[in-house]
């Protein structure tokens, strides 16, 4: 059996999705219990959320067989999971499905705390950004990263990519009292790509001489804007064909 796991997470604490030699992963610890019931298992998530990314709609497969009626393996799984990796839902799905190449579209929020003064509150979960952010200048430029284009100049360095071009569906900017969110959709994301695309848009939100048509153009990363913080980065949802 094929299983589909819906799967939401603090990053905080570790070192990422993917398991590492030195560090602790969000995919090492869910095995740990799936294996507990189901013996060794290998899964398979649609996105490698870097460290300190969060998600709500991280996606995971594994094959296994199992007893456990698929709707009460969540509340299964939770009693032995910590309380910051949350497995939302389980279903089966085809034998030869795979949650990261069968991927339609993945939806990320990077979210800002655009404040005087920081709050400890939310600050695992944002960026804190003390100089006022002109929000209609970052919506307008937010427009130009929409379509299919050349991200090269979004992508970290040491990506081993064979292709830097992306489909993005939808880049908007909204702003709930001092929080502002970034909502970013696409086909597919370069390394740290949605980092990067925010910390375009928080300079331009500072009046900084950036104009986005051209560093796409340009197609140089030392034009783009910083890195931001992975604290603020939390994949939000995933498209299947199911």
């Amino acid at each position: 059996m094929n299983i589909l796991l819906t799967l939401a997470y603090d990053g905080t604490n570790y070192c990422g999705w993917q398991r590492q030699k030195n560090a602790l992963s969000v995919q090492e610890v869910l095995e740990r219990v799936l294996e507990n019931f189901f013996g060794e298992v290998k899964t398979i998530a649609t996105s490698r959320t870097d460290a300190g990314v969060h998600a709500l709609g991280q996606r995971v497969s594994f094959n296994a067989e199992t007893k456990i009626p698929l709707g009460k393996l969540p509340q299964v799984l939770n009693s032995k999971l910590p309380s910051d990796i949350v497995v939302q839902k389980a279903m089966e799905v085809s034998h030869g499905f795979n949650p990261r190449f069968d991927a339609v579209k993945k939806t990320y929020c990077y979210r800002i705390h655009n404040a005087i003064s920081p709050n400890p509150l939310i600050a695992r979960y944002s960026a804190f950004v003390p100089e006022r952010l002109d929000l209609e200048r970052m919506r307008t430029a937010a427009a130009f990263f929409e379509g299919t284009h050349d991200f090269a100049a979004f992508c970290a360095a040491g990506s081993a990519v064979t292709s830097t071009v992306r489909t993005i569906f939808e880049c908007r900017v909204e702003q709930n009292g001092e929080i502002i969110e970034i909502y970013i959709t696409g086909d597919g994301f370069l390394y740290n790509m949605v980092r990067i695309i925010a910390g375009t848009l928080v300079y331009i939100g500072m009046k900084k001489p950036l104009d986005a048509a051209k560093i796409i153009a340009d197609r140089d990363r030392k034009n783009a804007g910083k890195t931001m913080p992975a604290r603020g980065l939390t994949l939000i949802d995933v498209i299947l064909p199911i």
